[in-house]
């Protein structure tokens, strides 16, 4: 069972029907002992960041998500919630993020060119980063990735996925297991062992995004 974090932030039974469509069973939930019991955690958002970390910490969620990442199971967060996985965020002032995965969300503005607009929302093509040579899912002393992210085995190097949004992830290069190209490569996927991250929204990316659901979701 999948379990889809519900802390007010996010379309959760979007999600859920992609997640069905693919034959695997998922619950949006906010309870301790059902996300406990999950084979699989996915953490979604949708929003601002600060209040997002707000709400996690009003249902006593926050230290809880990261004790479920700490258990090994697979852990995905989506969007906003990939956000989340990392130390801060600089979005209307400085707040702390959950620290699964080493980096800083900024915003676009002043990092990408002029001439683009913000938010980058629309259709964009993935481009991975795997060391040539190596195993996928294997992950050095860094816990970064050495090989094609598992959850991309079935999607082929410019496959297009459905982004929007106006902060991104930097100082994470470590991790980051795909990029897109919006006048400068910004990062669309992390990994760090267990935990995943998409920027972009797999349930909203067709054929591609079900592909990368069902290769979490068999993970």
């Amino acid at each position: 069972m999948i379990a889809i974090i519900d802390y007010g932030v996010g379309n959760l039974f979007s999600l859920k029907s992609s997640i069905a469509s693919i034959g695997a069973e998922a619950v949006v939930t906010s309870e301790k002992d059902v996300i406990d019991r999950a084979d699989h955690v996915i953490l979604p958002g949708v929003g601002a960041f600060g209040d997002a970390v707000k709400k996690l910490r009003e249902a006593e969620l926050f230290d809880f998500v990261k004790e479920q990442a700490a258990t090994g199971k697979p852990f995905l967060g989506i969007c906003l919630g990939m956000q989340l996985l990392f130390d801060k965020s600089y979005e209307y002032g400085e707040h702390e993020g959950l620290g699964l995965v080493p980096g800083a969300v900024r915003p676009l503005e002043g990092e990408i060119p002029e001439n683009l607009d913000i938010p980058h929302m629309g259709w964009n093509g993935l481009h991975f980063t795997e060391r040539l040579g190596l195993s996928p899912d294997k992950c050095d002393a860094f816990g970064a990735p050495t090989g094609r992210s598992s959850i991309f085995k079935d999607i082929k190097e410019g496959d297009h996925v459905y982004f929007v949004h106006s902060f991104a992830a930097f100082e994470c290069a470590r991790n980051v297991t795909a990029v897109a190209d919006y006048g400068i490569p910004i990062t669309a996927a992390v990994q760090n062992n267990n935990v995943y991250g998409t920027q972009f929204h797999p349930e909203k990316s067709g054929d591609v995004g079900m592909k990368i659901l069902k290769a979490f979701a068999e993970l």
